[in-house]
């Protein structure tokens, strides 16, 4: 069976790898490791595609060490005991190096088996995943090693890896193969940051190619059937799941539609509106809040809209909220009162009500205060009058400080003016 091309082009040297600058290029830290000679335990944590057993392959074919993989989809505790086993033989003298790809699916008991061997560098570790290893790890794992964040591959960086790919193909099938700039640099948009998806891409696009007098031309028709949803990264239940709507959050309390709309386009795409219905109603609350009160009932109104049109539909009245609570004003007052409230509560515990803010019931015959001397506000002037509500130990607590928009410094001045009439 013939390897795919992602595995025949697979960079042999640093030098070829394609992006991770930022860990990679001459100065940065995992450069000065690898050519320093000494290898760390090490977590490689990223999308899919990247580069992370590409980097593990280059570190383990130049730092002399016998190098053993398991996959954490299919690896047992028998498999790892495996490699414990070969500890201090001839074969391991220069020691052992162990690539445990996708790790996050071995259990805690599976990755606490290699604790000792890794402590004492009996086993030098690298592990990849594309989970984020502070939650898909085990802690005492993560400690013990050294986490590098490999990024998704621009555009850009992945031009040159396209153009060897077609050469490499075309050396071997001995045909040229004309594919134009615009041809390579769709591959390239199209693949999302995956180095590993722009190679399969590559090579479906020659096998769907028009062959004409010794030549292959790769069409814009084929590509576009080849590229069509490609671009997308998602996982409902991993880390881009929560990095998207994660962003489209901060771009909405950002005041920036533009990229909002962006997010909640990849959202809408991947066919998750419920995930994006359901982050726009707590930002209407969160975000906007107070300085425009009517975003939660008109954001709620579209979220109402969207769920009952269901896709492609859905998007218009997704769109309208998003552009709303994005131009609006932003506050997070309540946020802020509601989080402050809850943590005097975590720290006093239940205090006693005021008597006079208690249900009407029977003294008792101890009771230092009789009856219940409640105020009816409605009574007084303005329908206020000064009383204590808080319980006694914490009566002069201030949770909510109104903020500077014009919606609640309207609130802010109506309170001065009834509370200094009923002082």
């Amino acid at each position: 069976m013939p390897a795919p091309l992602a595995d025949k082009i697979r960079p042999k040297t640093l030098a070829d790898v394609v992006g991770q600058e930022h860990i990679l290029a001459e100065g940065k830290p995992l450069r000065r490791i690898i050519e320093s000679g000494t290898v760390p335990n090490m977590i490689f944590y990223g999308p899919s595609g990247v580069g992370k057993t590409t980097v593990a392959r280059i570190i383990a074919e130049n730092c002399g060490m016998s190098l053993y993989k398991l996959n954490g989809t299919n690896a047992s505790l028998s498999d790892i005991k495996d490699v414990v086993a070969d500890i201090g033989t001839f074969g391991s003298e220069n020691g052992i190096l162990l690539y445990l790809d996708e790790i996050q699916y071995l259990n805690k008991k599976q990755q606490q088996s290699l604790l000792e061997y890794i402590e004492n560098g009996d086993i030098t570790l690298i592990a990849s995943t594309t989970e984020n290893p502070y939650f898909a790890v085990y802690n005492a794992v993560i400690s013990r090693s050294t986490v590098f964040e490999f990024k998704p591959v621009t555009a850009e960086q992945l031009v040159p890896a396209i153009k060897r790919a077609f050469s490499k193909i075309s050396e071997e099938n001995g045909y040229e193969i004309e594919a134009s700039d615009d041809i390579i640099s769709r591959i390239a948009y199209s693949c999302g940051g995956d180095v590993r998806k722009a190679m399969n891409t590559t090579e479906l696009a020659v096998v769907c190619g028009e062959a004409s007098d010794g030549k292959l031309t790769i069409t814009e028709e084929s590509l576009e059937v080849l590229a069509q949803r490609s671009n997308m990264r998602y996982d409902r239940d991993g880390d881009q799941h929560y990095d998207i709507l994660s962003a489209f959050h901060k771009s909405v309390r950002g005041s920036d539609e533009n990229a909002a709309l962006h997010y909640a386009a990849r959202l809408i795409e991947a066919g998750d509106i419920i995930s994006l219905c359901r982050r726009m109603l707590c930002i209407a609350s969160e975000d906007v809040g107070l300085a425009y009160p009517m975003a939660v009932p008109i954001v709620k109104a579209c979220v109402d809209s969207a769920l009952q049109l269901g896709l492609p539909e859905a998007k218009l009245p997704i769109a309208e909220a998003i552009i709303l609570m994005a131009t609006a004003p932003k506050s997070n007052s309540a946020c802020l009162a509601i989080n402050a409230a809850l943590d005097d509560l975590r720290s006093c515990d239940a205090l006693d009500f005021p008597r006079h803010l208690q249900n009407v019931h029977y003294d008792g015959k101890g009771a230092k205060v009789i009856g219940q001397h409640y105020l009816y506000p409605h009574d007084f002037p303005d329908h206020y009058v000064k009383q204590q509500y808080l319980p006694d130990a914490i009566a002069d607590h201030v949770y909510y400080h109104f903020g500077e928009n014009k919606q609640e410094q309207s609130a802010y001045q109506y309170r001065l003016k009834i509370t200094e009439k009923n002082k």
